[in-house]
């Protein structure tokens, strides 16, 4: 379904679910659902400032957020206040679920950046995967995330390639 402008605005709630608890839930505004993926838009829903060294994350920053029912990833375009783009923040997720007002998603730890000038994409939180044990408890979820992870650096390495996945 596409949204259409001259209905109101839906708002829906995102939740994040980490080792089956939930991480992050936030206010959310439905942009539309095409049956596969899910776009929305919502505010920066963490308090106060979030310095990450290579990007901040602050109170006025946009994100534009696509999730897919069928692929194991996340991306998050995101715009300072004044809508200049920040870049890309994109997470590796179990295929999301939207079910009456709850957009669901499980992060399995794996991350990816791309800035907006596409001069710095890196490659976060692998440490992090490893100690969760994903591996040995689901081998093929973490084989899954794994495969997410090395398709998403390969679209963020080329020009325009993530901004091709959400065309």
């Amino acid at each position: 379904m596409s949204v259409n402008s001259a209905e109101p605005a839906r708002e829906v709630d995102v939740v994040l679910l980490k080792a089956g608890r939930t991480k992050i839930r936030y206010a959310a505004t439905l942009l539309s659902d095409d049956g596969t993926r899910v776009s929305v838009s919502a505010a920066w829903a963490g308090g106060g400032v979030r310095d990450f060294g290579f990007v901040r994350f602050e109170p006025g920053d946009v994100f534009t957020e696509h999730y897919w029912r069928d692929r194991w990833y996340s991306v998050k375009e995101v715009r300072d206040a004044q809508g200049a783009l920040k870049g890309w923040y994109c997470d590796i997720t179990r295929p999301a679920t939207l079910s009456g007002d709850e957009l669901v998603v499980e992060d399995l730890d794996l991350d990816l950046w791309r800035s907006a000038d596409g001069t710095d994409v890196r490659r976060l939180d692998e440490d992090e995967f490893a100690e969760s044990g994903l591996a040995e408890r689901d081998p093929e979820a973490a084989a899954a995330a794994v495969a997410a992870l090395d398709e998403l650096e390969a679209f963020a390495t080329v020009e325009g390639g993530l901004e091709s996945l959400l065309a």
